[in-house]
């Protein structure tokens, strides 16, 4: 009897919550949208206690068991070897764990929101956003390509990170010698660690604007505060304040 009331109320929440099938951009949304519908049938008073759904729920929780302190963590873990690149193949998409793992057996953490990459020791090396479907480009983390950039600075005209970084940045990258770029990369890299690779673009953004160089020491600095937001907005300074300062004779036109 009491198997047959749970398949009942499991066929009840089919039929009402799942048709029409519901569409919904990711599994985030789609929760949003069943709590919502939740929310709405735990107003509603048990067509025989008499009490809203809702209170009755509460009842059931209260004489529950305790539920363990640390959480299920619902992953499932499979070996992957990663081929040339780096590249692992995961439900028929590609991601880039970094030129470095070319040819090792990694482990793959399938997570129902992300996919989390290890190696050989169960140390994380790369976490993404699960790809749900088929996505034609490589899903990759956009610091991990900056240690081979680094080291060859001259494949930055075929790296990825071009698309991906701001038209101040890039035609700076383009015009820049071999030496300058190494230096470059290796502040965003730097920083990336710290702030995230958009914050470390930005700073280099903010600075190749300002006319600097984007040195390790400046690139890292800024990063880290606007990471913070503690770096004030560009403005236009007046420096007309100053001219108090100078007193201009009219007879030589010498400042004195």
């Amino acid at each position: 009897m009491r198997r047959a009331t749970k398949e009942n109320a499991v066929g009840f929440l089919r039929r009402n919550f799942m048709v029409p099938l519901p569409e919904a951009a990711s599994l985030a949304r789609l929760n949003e949208v069943l709590m919502a519908k939740c929310d709405s049938l735990a107003a509603t008073v048990h067509y025989r206690k008499g009490l809203p759904l809702g209170e009755l729920f509460a009842q059931d929780v209260a004489a529950s068991l305790q539920l363990p302190g640390i959480g299920f963590e619902a992953v499932r873990y499979e070996s992957r070897r990663a081929d040339k690149t780096g590249n692992l193949l995961i439900d028929g998409n590609t991601y880039a764990a970094g030129p470095m793992f070319n040819g090792r057996m990694l482990t793959v953490g399938l997570g129902h929101e992300v996919v989390q990459i290890l190696d050989e020791h169960s140390a994380p090396v790369r976490t993404f956003e699960r790809v749900f479907g088929t996505q034609a480009e490589t899903i990759f983390d956009p610091a991990s390509p900056l240690p081979l950039l680094v080291t060859k600075p001259g494949a930055w005209s075929h790296s990825p990170l071009r698309t991906l970084v701001s038209d101040p940045v890039r035609d700076w990258l383009d015009a820049a010698t071999a030496t300058n770029r190494r230096r470059l990369f290796s502040a965003v890299d730097a920083a990336s660690g710290t702030t995230g690779f958009d914050t470390a673009i930005q700073a280099a953004d903010t600075l190749i604007q300002r006319g600097d160089e984007p040195d390790m020491a400046m690139l890292g600095m800024l990063a880290r505060r606007l990471a913070d937001g503690t770096e004030p907005p560009a403005a236009n300074v007046d420096l007309s304040v100053y001219d108090t300062f100078t007193i201009l004779n009219t007879s030589t036109g010498e400042v004195a």
